[in-house]
């Protein structure tokens, strides 16, 4: 069975925010890659207008992505939604409870397999 945990999180980027979320986010993905060696991916995109930031974030399991979301909520959280408001978050695999109790309160909805394949 497949145990990765993936989602893509939208914000919509307050005006006058996205030079502040760029640097956020190269401090975010610095210390994902060089502290998370559990995460498969983890990927900003804007739209053309900088309005919309996703964030697309893989992680080898639930454990992963507990404790991604445990430095998140300590480090990161805060900082990030002064710059824009949570407007979309779809997470997709087997969800463990260890996961959903990590996620409460983030208004993430969940999706479960009903088939496919990861290589």
């Amino acid at each position: 069975m497949n145990e990765q945990i993936s989602w893509v999180f939208e914000l919509k980027v307050n005006d006058g925010a996205v030079n502040n979320l760029k640097e956020l986010m190269k401090e975010m993905v610095e210390a994902t890659l060089n502290n998370e060696p559990n995460t498969v991916a983890y990927h900003w995109s804007l739209d053309k207008d900088e309005k919309y930031c996703h964030v697309y974030e893989c992680y080898k399991n639930g454990e992963a992505a507990v404790s991604h979301l445990e430095t998140f909520k300590s480090k990161y959280a805060g900082r990030m939604l002064a710059l824009g408001e949570a407007t979309k978050f779809d997470v997709y695999g087997v969800i463990t409870d260890d996961v959903y109790a990590a996620l409460d309160g983030f208004g993430a909805n969940y999706m479960s397999p009903i088939g496919g394949f990861v290589r």
